[in-house]
């Protein structure tokens, strides 16, 4: 399962009600920032999820309005020395600019106090856990070096606890050697394998995060089956041509993609003032119905679930 926290649903430039592009992904003990715009400290704070185990940020693509925040929460854990160090991964166009940011800015003249790693990213792994990986994927938006990212956990086979019950399996380590696909003995000398208490494989959840695209296609295949597409909608349909020579898409196309993809849940983001959200978000919904906007500070848990709806064709 993942977890969601919007920090950030304003596009470009912050609203009254929405700061700029930020959101936290977490998933067991690990914490992702994807997108630091401008105030997001400020919306971490007030989030309630604090600087904890903010240890990896990831961006988009090199546009003000998704880096900016990095010299405030960069400056902040100098000074209160609660990270010993941090990771940013972007294309390297993103990576120019905060190397700017932080070394002629931030701490100009000074070491950071702080280990600070910056990460150049191509299309393919960016991270890769105990049961979940991150793999960046290109986009089209303004610009070089623009991605998004996809959230996999790994397959598994489901422990049947009401199996190992009947078996005699204890409460402890041997249920997590079974787990990991070895085989038991207990004590009575019976050898119970993980084939007697674990079901069939299934997915690991998928979440799919695409930045600011000004286009959707070739991404049905990447967001094939996701059990949740994040991504913009700057403008709707009646704007399309202006979305398409600023390098945006309309909720119309998010929600075209969504449907085309399968996915479980479309969530928009990236919301403009000059539309009222009801209408953005009636515009998408008569495409692909399981569509919310996502508001500052909105929480989200994505599982996966057995029935996930088809691709369109």
């Amino acid at each position: 399962m993942f977890e969601l926290t919007f920090l950030g649903t304003a596009a470009s430039a912050p609203l009254p009600k929405r700061g700029l592009s930020s959101v936290i992904v977490a998933h067991d003990e690990h914490r992702f920032m994807v997108d630091c715009g401008e105030g997001t400290q400020r919306q971490l704070l007030s989030s309630g999820l604090g600087f904890r185990r903010l240890e990896h940020i990831l961006i988009t693509h090199p546009h003000l309005d998704h880096i900016l925040g990095l010299a405030g929460i960069l400056s902040t854990l100098g000074q209160w020395e609660t990270l010993d160090h941090m990771n940013i991964y972007g294309g390297q166009s993103a990576l120019d600019r905060i190397e700017d940011l932080i070394n002629r800015i931030v701490f100009r003249g000074t070491r950071p106090p702080i280990e600070i790693n910056l990460i150049a990213i191509q299309p393919g792994f960016v991270f890769q856990g105990d049961d979940f990986d991150i793999v960046a994927f290109p986009v089209r938006h303004r610009g070089p070096d623009c991605f998004g990212f996809v959230f996999q956990e790994h397959s598994r086979r489901p422990f049947l606890n009401e199996k190992a019950n009947a078996l005699g399996v204890p409460q402890g380590p041997e249920r997590r050697t079974l787990v990991k696909g070895l085989p038991i003995t207990l004590a009575d000398g019976r050898v119970i394998y993980p084939d007697d208490v674990l079901g069939e494989l299934q997915p690991g959840t998928k979440l799919v995060i695409t930045g600011d695209i000004g286009e959707i296609d070739g991404l049905e295949r990447i967001a094939r089956n996701a059990h949740a597409l994040i991504t913009e909608a700057t403008y709707m349909e009646s704007d399309a041509e202006i979305a398409r020579q600023n390098g945006h898409i309309t909720a119309a196309q998010a929600a075209r993609l969504a449907q085309r993809a399968g996915v479980q849940q479309l969530i928009l983001t990236h919301i403009s003032g000059r539309y009222r959200e009801r209408d953005l978000e009636a515009e998408a919904r008569a495409i692909f119905p399981n569509t919310v906007i996502a508001r500052d500070f909105d929480t989200f848990k994505i599982k996966a679930l057995r029935d996930v709806p088809k691709p369109v064709e």
